[in-house]
Order: C-alpha cells, then sequence, then structure tokens
C-alpha cells in the first residue's frame, strides 16, 4: 500500500482514471475511449491526465488488466464458496464467468469480444491477468483427474512432437500432473464456455431463441463436463 500522502494521491488519482475509463467504455465503447474525455470527468486539464496515462493504449491497457482481475476475483470468490467437488466447482466457475460477463457487459466484450482497432495489448502486463481463470479450469481438471473422476478415450488420440511439446510447456508452467489427452480435452472445453458465455450476453441466439437462457446454460455445462470425460453418477 502507499506508505507517502504523495504516494496515496497518486494511487486514488489513477483508481479514479481506471473508474471512469470503465464509464466512457460502458457509454461509448472502447474504440471511442478518450483521455481528453476523461480529464475532464476527472476535473482536470489533459496534460495533468498524461502524467499518470501515457497514451489511450496505455488506458486501455490498465482496463483490460483491472477487467481480468475483476472477473478473476468473482470466479476465485465463487470458487471459495463452493463444495470440494471438482465437477460442482467446474458448474461454479463457469455460472461465475456469465454471471460477471451479464453484469459488466462492456468489461467483457472488452476482453473477449472484438479487437480494438489499432491496439496491441502488452502480453508482460496482461498475460498474468488473462490466464486467471484459465489456470484455474486447468486445476480444477487435475484435481479431477487426480481424484479419478475422468474417464480417458479409448483409442488415446495421436499428438504430434511438436503439439506435444506446447502440452509439456504448459505442465511445466503450471505445475499440472495431467495426461496430453486431458489437456487437449480442456483447450476444447476453454474456448466452448466462453463462446457459450459470448453468445449470451451479446445476444447471438437472438431475443426469442430460448425461453430460458440459464437453464440452456446449465445444459451446456453438462455437455462441457461430458467432454471432459466427467464419470456420469448413477441418477444423473
Amino acid at each position: 500500500m502507499p506508505t507517502t500522502p504523495r504516494a496515496r494521491a497518486r494511487a486514488q488519482t489513477m483508481e479514479d482514471i481506471v473508474r471512469i475509463g470503465r464509464e466512457h467504455l460502458a457509454t461509448d465503447g472502447a474504440a471511442a475511449l478518450s483521455l481528453r474525455a476523461v480529464a475532464r470527468d476527472l476535473g482536470v486539464v489533459s496534460s495533468a491526465v498524461y502524467r499518470y496515462v501515457r497514451s489511450r493504449d496505455e488506458l486501455l491497457t490498465l482496463l483490460v488488466v483491472d477487467g481480468y482481475n475483476a472477473l478473476g476475483d468473482a470466479v476465485d470468490a465463487a470458487l471459495e464458496a463452493a463444495p470440494d467437488d471438482p465437477t460442482e466447482q467446474l458448474r461454479v466457475l463457469g455460472r461465475a464467468v456469465l454471471g460477471w460477463a451479464r453484469a459488466e457487459p462492456a468489461r467483457y466484450g472488452l476482453l473477449f469480444g472484438t479487437p480494438v482497432p489499432g491496439y496491441d495489448a502488452p502480453a508482460e502486463q496482461t498475460t498474468a491477468p488473462g490466464t486467471r481463470v484459465i489456470v484455474a479450469m486447468q486445476t480444477l481438471f487435475a484435481r479431477a483427474y487426480a481424484r479419478g473422476l475422468l474417464t480417458p478415450p479409448d483409442p488415446l488420440p495421436r499428438v504430434s512432437g511438436a503439439l506435444a511439446a506446447s502440452f509439456a510447456a504448459i505442465r511445466d508452467e503450471f505445475a499440472l500432473d495431467v495426461p496430453d489427452w486431458l489437456l487437449a480435452r480442456g483447450v476444447t472445453v476453454w474456448p466452448a464456455l466462453f463462446g457459450a458465455v459470448t453468445f449470451d450476453v451479446f445476444d447471438q441466439y437472438g431475443p426469442d431463441t430460448f425461453a430460458d437462457r440459464d437453464e440452456l446454460f446449465e445444459l451446456q455445462l453438462d455437455g462441457f463436463l461430458d467432454m471432459l470425460g466427467f464419470r456420469r453418477r448413477s441418477g444423473t
């Protein structure tokens, strides 16, 4: 935490800039973000804002990191309250992503929607927050595998040497004890989950196609668990 009055004041100004940026993101969209408009709402001249944020792209990066961390915090909080059951925890994770996206469609769109023209998110700042939910998913996959809850495919898929090396790098980076087939399934489920959320949040199904979107999403979660190879319990 900032320890001097100047540091505290700077931290508060940065918080205000991000807050106002979020407001403009919701009302104007990412492509129309303007530091001059942020300065106006902050009540300072535009040159003062440039002492904190040097460009529109830097503001976008702050908003991207802020959004990823907000989503990650929502997922972490939901998982902390979930039972110690990887099956239910994955359902809880999916519901948390959908709930946050519905509550924050503009921020979700910045993270997973159409890229902002001319903006390229710096990996060194955005990769760690941007993979929080993915790492949580992979951890749950590994936990389910360790507990014998998953049925492997028969026959096992053939994986090229190049792709096997990619899988090995992921295992090493995140300390995962899972086979290639589960990594392949996980990489299928991960974009499928966000695809389902995107269709819901941006109304890509059409307004009258499905009577109950929540029920539909629960059926989609069933399908994702089936894809991963979860053993069906009796009565389910």
